[in-house]
């Protein structure tokens, strides 16, 4: 990295800079019609993860259309299941699926193979890095333990996770252990990112909304404290970003529970709590990616209050949640001139 300027590493070390960077989750997705023309040459949602050529190029485009300050690698958080053989399927229109997992099967899982599967995976890693920009962030990224966790007890997604919270209530060893492989299977994911090049990684608990205090502390809290010492124990300089969307006022301490470098604000965060948050360090967020959908006035008003509020302290700006694909494209293009300064 040596004499880069990469603006979202600055961030993540303590820096504010005016305007701040941008970068946008789900920022290669199907709201672009470049990446759909690739989508429809793919074969499977897998196989476009796993080929680096498609999933080099589908993260590529979101940075040659709006010169984003980082590039997110392409791949999807069930790619960590899918390494342990639970036969994972984005079915169109249902969403992931997968074989369900029970006590049982959590007993039978072994960690042995799960990275040589995802090989693939930092074959793009490395290639992004050496294909970017210089001064664009490579981030990679995994899902936590207990979003992951949610899938493979359910073997699919559901509005509130009940499958994942029954199963942890009735059988509570098990699931501990599922959230502890999953965690240690991860922190060498991530270590296995940033030796091929990722500047540095996102965890995204996607599914921590749903869980009161004492499961946010169990499944939340401990597995990704877990994974940080474990990716840090080996690489001390690493970056992290962690999201653990819909936690709320959970997230009051979150920063320093889990040693995370910045954390991820979705859209329900109020600006004024993530200000006491940015007081102790970086935050990332928040619009509500429904702003980016209408456009104009919406739009403009929602990101001049985060610049306003969160623009004098450390913030990467960002969406709430992933871009949605009814979003345009031209109005993609409106927010990031509006956060560097064009309004």
């Amino acid at each position: 990295m040596s004499g880069t300027h990469r603006k979202v590493l600055e961030v993540l070390s303590g820096k504010t800079l005016t305007p701040p960077p941008i970068w946008l989750m789900r920022q290669a997705g199907r709201y672009l019609p470049e990446y759909r023309a690739v989508r429809a040459t793919a074969g499977s949602f897998l196989d476009l993860c796993y080929t680096p050529d498609l999933a080099v190029e589908v993260t590529l485009q979101p940075i040659r259309r709006y010169g984003f300050d980082a590039a997110i690698l392409f791949s999807d958080i069930l790619v960590v299941p899918d390494g342990l053989r639970r036969n994972v399927r984005f079915e169109e229109g249902q969403g992931p699926r997968m074989d369900p997992i029970d006590e049982d099967g959590i007993g039978r899982l072994r960690p042995d193979g799960v990275i040589a599967h995802l090989a693939p995976v930092f074959e793009t890693v490395g290639r992004l890095r050496r294909e970017l920009p210089t001064d664009t962030t490579l981030l990679g990224f995994c899902g936590a333990p207990w979003t992951v966790a949610t899938y493979m007890i359910a073997g699919r997604g559901t509005p509130d996770q009940a499958p994942a919270r029954l199963f942890a209530y009735r059988h509570p060893r098990a699931f501990e252990r599922l959230l502890t492989l999953l965690a240690d299977i991860s922190a060498d994911y991530l270590v296995e990112q940033i030796d091929a090049g990722a500047d540095a990684v996102q965890i995204f608990d996607s599914w921590a909304g749903v869980l009161g205090e004492e499961e946010f502390q169990r499944f939340a809290i401990e597995p990704v404290r877990r994974m940080i010492a474990s990716v840090r124990a080996r690489r001390p300089s690493a970056k992290i970003i962690a999201f653990a969307k819909g936690a709320g006022l959970l997230l009051k301490n979150y920063r320093q529970a889990t040693g995370t470098d910045a954390i991820g604000l979705d859209w329900s965060v109020p600006l004024s709590f993530a200000a006491e948050l940015q007081k102790d360090g970086p935050v990332q967020g928040n619009l509500d990616p429904v702003r980016v959908v209408a456009g104009g006035a919406a739009l403009e008003h929602g990101t001049d209050r985060i610049l306003d509020v969160l623009g004098q302290g450390p913030l990467i700006f960002n969406l709430g949640h992933g871009i949605t694909p009814d979003a345009d494209p031209d109005h993609v293009a409106a927010l990031v001139a509006r956060v560097r300064g064009s309004r």
